[in-house]
């Protein structure tokens, strides 16, 4: 697997998914269906439209710089199936890619009858009424979805989208220092201790909210009410999660300079030889077993194990392809998503472009097992994994969290503190909307 596109398996959202825990997961977790009654009335698409569709879709996303879209494209209007789709990039910025589906749909604009749509942005788009209610089209296929990228499109008790790309985050460890897998997390912090520690994502950005809040949920912790508009963050669920993490730093088991740390800093702190666990995404694998690196051969992968007490999670990222209200094709939109959501190009886009299936066969095929020897692993991670909180204003809740749980890594103030800022932010945000 190439560098590049191992890479881009992570970075497409650096956090890569969402709102509650899968079935069988027994952590924390955010409700995704918060019944809001914000998108009532809201018009739905017609599953059968896209048999007899015809005419041009454009697709909205950012730069395809793995290539999967591009390839995508091309194998679909080689089909010469009635529908041609026009590919239209934004900017490689997550933001910018927002700021400009946002501009058309506020104008009124049907330039973008497709959008990539990251996770997070669900609940903001639904409840400003800009997406096709995708429901009775992604209830046919939801039995061949993997169950926790449901959550990712779902809002108010609706799905507004087809989960098409995702991701969840690994734990590495060294296979040369630890002999059984860790079933915990405590468990994994005394072996750290024992031998060099263990790295993680501790800079106040986006990589912590998803670093604590896969602690925080496995501990049972809740980041809003499952009507999604109360904070509660400031729990003793959380608050043990908090103290945990804080004491991996208080007693040296946390690399040194671990709250500077971004997926980057991590993977090479990791890769010198200096840490015996990380934390970060499956883009890490190949690049730490490429000659060269320390650790090269003596390492291997793991979904995150149970914290004591509670259960399992971990938290999920990726894309899904929404339609706006405004197209003036959306049966032709939803035969696009129909194909790239398919078996056929989901086995592609990973197979030869490191971008996960959303599809649980996908992961048993057995071209996929011989490519990936951590395959299964990558669909365990994914189906234990929780999204971060669905609601309108989810980048003010995420800045909540990792900056103020990066002031109780770095010393500043006690995780007590950091939890009630953090509850006091959140609520003032929540009341805005």
């Amino acid at each position: 697997m190439s560098k590049r596109l191992l890479y881009l398996l992570c970075m497409a959202l650096a956090c890569g998914a969402l709102v509650a825990a899968c079935g069988e997961d027994e952590g924390g977790g955010e409700g995704g269906s918060q019944e809001s009654g914000a998108t009532e009335g809201a018009e739905a698409v017609d599953p059968a439209s896209m048999e007899n569709a015809s005419g041009e879709v454009t697709v909205c996303q950012g730069k395809d710089t793995a290539g999967d879209i591009t390839e995508a494209v091309k194998e679909f209007n080689a089909q010469d199936n009635g529908v041609t789709v026009n590919l239209l990039e934004f900017s490689t910025s997550a933001d910018e890619q927002r700021t400009q589906f946002v501009q058309r749909q506020e104008a009124g604009s049907g330039e973008c009858d497709v959008f990539s749509s990251d996770v997070i942005w669900t609940a903001e788009f639904a409840s400003q009424q800009w997406l096709l209610d995708m429901t009775p089209y992604v209830e046919t296929r939801q039995d061949d979805l993997i169950e926790a990228t449901l959550e990712s499109v779902t809002y108010d008790g609706k799905m507004w989208g087809m989960p098409q790309q995702t991701d969840a985050a690994f734990l590495y460890y060294r296979t040369d220092q630890v002999q059984d897998p860790p079933a915990t997390w405590q468990e994994v912090y005394e072996v750290a201790g024992q031998n060099d520690g263990i790295v993680y994502q501790g800079a106040p950005y986006e990589g912590l909210t998803c670093d604590f809040l896969e602690i925080a949920f496995a501990a049972g912790g809740q980041v809003l009410s499952e009507d999604g508009k109360e904070a509660m963050i400031d729990s003793p669920e959380n608050l043990e999660a908090l103290e945990f993490m804080v004491g991996g730093v208080d007693d040296g088991i946390a690399a040194n300079g671990v709250t500077t740390y971004m997926e980057e800093e991590s993977r090479r702190y990791f890769e010198s030889g200096r840490a015996t666990f990380m934390r970060n995404w499956p883009y890490a694998y190949a690049l730490g077993q490429k000659k060269g690196t320390a650790v090269s051969g003596k390492f291997t992968v793991m979904p995150f194990p149970e914290f004591e007490g509670g259960g399992t999670a971990g938290i999920l990222g990726g894309h899904n392809q929404v339609i706006s209200v405004h197209s003036e094709n959306p049966g032709g939109a939803l035969k696009w998503i129909d194909y790239v959501t398919g078996p056929e190009n989901q086995k592609r886009q990973l197979l030869d472009y490191s971008q996960s299936s959303t599809l649980t066969a996908t992961y048993d095929d057995p071209d996929i097992q011989k490519k990936y020897e951590f395959a299964t692993q990558l669909r365990d991670a994914i189906s234990q994994a929780n999204s971060r909180p669905v609601s309108p204003v989810y980048p003010q809740i995420s800045q909540a969290i990792y900056k103020n749980v990066n002031e109780a890594l770095a010393g500043r103030v006690s995780p007590a503190d950091a939890l009630k800022t953090a509850q006091s932010e959140m609520q003032q945000a929540l009341e805005t909307f």
